[in-house]
Formats: C-alpha cells, structure tokens, sequence
C-alpha cells in the first residue's frame, strides 16, 4: 500500500500563503515509478470534496478555476512529493485539504492522505 502523509496546513489570514506537501511512501519497489498523478481536493463543512490540482508524471497541471490564478502545484523530481503552493488566500479557501495520488500496482490503485486543515481568517 501506500501512505501519503500531508503536512503544510494551519491557520492564515486573508490575502496571506501557505505551502502544502505531501508525501509518498510505501514498502514498494521502485515506488517513485509506480506513482502516476497526484493532486490536491479539499473538503469545506457541509459540501462535497472537490478537486483543487492536480499534477501528472510528465508535470501536466490541472487547476480548478478557482485557484487557478492564485494556487500552484507542483512535484519533486523524484515523483514522490506534491506540492500545493496557495498565494492570495480568502475565507471561501478554507477547508480539509487531502493529498491524492495514482499508482498502477498490482492494477491501478488510488490513495488519500489524512488530510490538513486549511483555515482562512477575514
């Protein structure tokens, strides 16, 4: 299986940044090849999960349009690592932010990561 730990979240006032990570691992050989895409949804109280970014093996990225022109997403060479960079950040960004990722196993596989809190103070 693998294991993605999340780390990066906590409390920030408007207009300010926060830099979510996220981590890969597993007692998998040759994990870092195994991962494809991995990516970022977040969670607010009352709604429905729903897709942030996402990054695939080659660094195409997808941004929700929301974010688009605030939020970057980004992966270390290794493949291993996400990272969510939020600039700009207003109340509406607060949430459950979750770590996602894609590896082919034994068939393809999805995981999530515990998730972080992201709150954003007007």
């Amino acid at each position: 299986q693998v294991q993605l730990v999340e780390s990066g979240g906590g409390p920030v006032h408007s207009g300010g940044s926060l830099r979510l990570s996220c981590v890969a691992s597993g007692r998998i050989t040759n994990l870092n090849d195994k991962i494809g895409d991995m990516g970022w949804y977040r969670q607010a109280p009352g709604k429905q999960r729903e897709l942030v970014a996402t990054i695939s093996r080659g660094g195409t990225t997808n941004l929700a349009d929301s974010v688009k022109a605030r939020f970057t997403i980004s992966r270390d060479s290794a493949k291993t690592t996400v990272y969510l960079q939020m600039n700009a950040l207003k109340p509406e960004d607060t949430a459950v932010y979750y770590c996602n990722a894609r590896a082919r196993l034994n068939g393809d596989y999805e995981f999530w990561g515990q998730g972080t809190q992201v709150t954003v103070s007007s």
